[in-house]
């Protein structure tokens, strides 16, 4: 049963609209002025925020599906499946747990500090921006948010300028739970979001490429503010001698095809030993047959596979297909796009190699390159070369491999047998490391990451410190020798 709403009288912005410098300041000071009072709400009053923001996001259900089918073709199914879905759990899981993670948490004393107690708080940040991407335009902006919420900050929030239907629908969400000087949406290009970065926030959360989120950290650094960096990569999915191949081909081109392949942590590429490529290839095909029809024109009219996001994205990515066919990848399914649907079809390509121009990048769009290895040191050793992944896939029946490959590699996270589910378990952190992010957040992490930990000693009637007062004596060495400091 949706929860009866209070919609507070507060001016809605229309995500289409820049919004002017005065603007932005005018609200960032209204936040500012009112951060303190966010930051001694209880848990009962957080609580009862998260939950008007659980009911408007079920009232606006079937706003968000029509707004994701007209900002780039997205199957309902899959809106709920990878937007609405994770952003109800997040939240449950967060209210159901948030009392417990608000409660300070004591510190066991050291001898020479007798007669104190410690503890750490969690104290807000303070005011907080989230700069959210188009690829998940709803999750990746209230997953972040609830995190906020939860820990006591007041935000602004920017939804992408390419998801304008979206956009319009998360305005009215959070128009109907949050007064502006709580939570406000602001809307506008690049040219918004760099006005908002003249800001000094105290918390900024980015998610989006490894380039912006270089310039997003440099603007923090301008205000030492912290930051939370989700950015991407490629991704790499592994495919051990011994793996089920079958198993592989229908996860991998399952992760692959979701959103188009447009997902920060989609198999970038493939790197299956020799023996067992054709193996792979044939599957693979198998599975995208199954998935989405055998013939082009059957793929081009399902609409079970979403659209790229604008002409820009497919002009890169049909240069990168032709690029690397030249240089001698060969297409063993898919290759089909049409510029006015914005369509690129699911597309498996063999015969790549380390420095073929899709390896150069993350893809970010459904081509899939395998390439082959012979050795394990072999492909550890082509990982390695590469940034820091945000994810990384390991199919495999041997522990030993798992286990190797997880001790000599790095990655933001890290599946076994199967990709992307790690996102919807709220007790694992989501966050990269090097290139692919800094920081991570979901659950209890998300909570710590909008969160300052700060310490805090009480002294008690006894206390030994005075031992160590000055003029230093006799005695203070003494003192010294017997607990062992100096010999």
């Amino acid at each position: 049963m949706i929860e009866q709403l209070e919609r507070p009288e507060i001016q809605t912005i229309t995500p289409t609209d820049e919004v002017s410098p005065a603007e932005l300041r005018r609200i960032f000071a209204a936040q500012q002025a009112h951060r303190w009072t966010m930051a001694q709400t209880t848990a009962v009053e957080r609580i009862s925020r998260l939950k008007r923001l659980r009911a408007s996001i079920l009232a606006h259900r079937e706003q968000l599906y029509a707004a994701m089918e007209a900002d780039f073709g997205k199957h309902l199914a899959e809106v709920e499946l990878t937007e609405i879905q994770p952003t109800l759990r997040e939240l449950s899981h967060v209210i159901k747990h948030l009392p417990r993670w608000m409660r300070a948490r004591r510190v066991s004393s050291v001898w020479f500090l007798a007669g104190t107690r410690s503890a750490i708080r969690y104290e807000p940040r303070g005011v907080v921006l989230i700069l959210a991407p188009w690829n998940y335009p709803f999750s990746l902006l209230i997953n972040p948010l609830i995190a906020a919420i939860a820990a006591g900050n007041c935000a602004i929030v920017r939804p992408s300028e390419k998801v304008p239907h979206t956009a319009r629908v998360l305005a009215s969400i959070i128009a109907a739970t949050f007064e502006e000087r709580e939570v406000a949406l602001v809307a506008g290009g690049v040219e918004t979001a760099d006005r908002l970065l003249e800001l000094p926030f105290d918390h900024i959360f980015f998610t989006g490429s490894t380039r912006v989120g270089q310039k997003v950290m440099a603007a923090a650094a301008r205000h030492l503010a912290s930051v939370t960096l989700e950015l991407g990569g490629k991704s790499p999915a592994i495919v051990d001698a011994d793996a089920d191949i079958r198993q592989a081909a229908e996860r991998i081109i399952w992760g692959k095809c979701i959103n188009a392949g447009q997902t920060c942590v989609a198999p970038d590429y493939v790197l299956v030993h020799e023996s067992r490529a054709a193996a792979f290839t044939t599957a693979a095909r198998e599975v995208l047959t199954r998935f989405y029809g055998a013939a082009d024109a059957e793929r081009r009219a399902n609409r079970h596979f979403c659209r790229l996001i604008d002409r820009r994205s497919y002009e890169r990515l049909t240069d990168l297909l032709d690029n690397a066919v030249a240089g001698g990848a060969r297409i063993v399914v898919g290759g089909d796009h049409d510029p006015d649907e914005r369509y690129l079809a699911p597309t498996l390509l063999a015969d790549v190699t380390a420095d073929s121009p899709l390896m150069a990048e993350e893809i970010f769009g459904p081509l899939l390159p395998v390439l082959t290895y012979r050795t394990l040191d072999e492909a550890i050793a082509l990982v390695n070369a590469k940034p820091k992944p945000l994810a990384m896939y390991i199919f495999s029946s041997q522990r030993p491999v798992v286990d190797r490959i997880v001790q000599q590699t790095s990655a933001g996270g890290t599946v076994v047998n199967n990709v992307v589910v790690h996102l919807a378990h709220p007790g694992l952190p989501f966050g990269g490391v090097g290139a692919s992010g800094q920081g991570s957040y979901h659950g209890w992490f998300g909570f710590r990451a909008f969160s300052h930990e700060r310490a805090v000693m009480a002294q008690q009637r006894v206390h030994l410190t005075r031992l160590f007062y000055p003029p230093y004596s006799r005695m203070m060495r003494g003192v010294l020798k017997l607990v062992g400091w100096l010999s």
